[in-house]
């Protein structure tokens, strides 16, 4: 008998009338509410969306307004996973990155191949004005008493005319800075947008 029952059941629904399909929902919701299971957070009204759940994590990548870009999130990322990393004259890798090293290596996981020097690097992009700053431009400094550019970093933070940057330093291997800091506001050259 009951297999006669859902025949004849599936023979109305898939007949496609209107009043198959509200029966159908009907017996259904019918059989969700009344199975002993609770149905608290469970939207049994077939006409109201239902809610978005909340799956967001510690590791979701948030652009935060409309003037972050995609890809200088990106990098920021990468460049990141590089903290606490010490630092190498010369070197390209996670065993150790001179600043401009840590700033090729980011780029070039993404097919952006910049110079291999600081100071070759100030020449790439569009230099903008330090009001104009966004994630994932360059920055540049003049350190050690020396007559050009050379230390570089990237952009990881604009909030209210505070830049944050992420770089190598000899002192302290991979760190964020701020431009807040005396020996950077002291130093700082210009800042480049690699990406628009």
């Amino acid at each position: 008998m009951k297999n006669i029952f859902k025949v004849a059941l599936l023979s109305i629904v898939c007949s496609g009338s209107t009043f198959a399909s509200d029966t159908m929902t009907d017996v259904i919701l019918k059989k969700v509410t009344t199975s002993g299971t609770s149905t608290k957070g469970f939207n049994t009204d077939p006409k109201k969306k239902n809610p978005i759940l909340n799956d967001k994590n510690a590791t979701d990548i948030f652009i935060e307004n409309n003037t972050d870009s995609y890809l200088a999130v990106q990098l920021i990322n990468v460049a990141s996973e590089n903290l606490g990393t010490s630092y190498r004259a010369g070197g390209t890798t996670a065993a150790g990155f001179d600043c401009s090293g840590l700033m090729y290596s980011t780029f070039k996981k993404f097919d952006i191949t910049l110079p291999r020097s600081s100071y070759e690097m100030a020449y790439t992009g569009t230099v903008v004005e330090q009001n104009q700053a966004k994630k994932g431009d360059l920055i540049f400094f003049i350190n050690r008493g020396q007559s050009r550019i050379n230390h570089v970093g990237m952009i990881v933070e604009v909030n209210d005319g505070v830049i944050k940057f992420i770089h190598s330093s000899t002192n302290g291997g991979v760190i964020i800075s701020s431009l807040k800091e005396s020996y950077y506001d002291r130093t700082f050259k210009q800042i480049n947008r690699i990406i628009q």
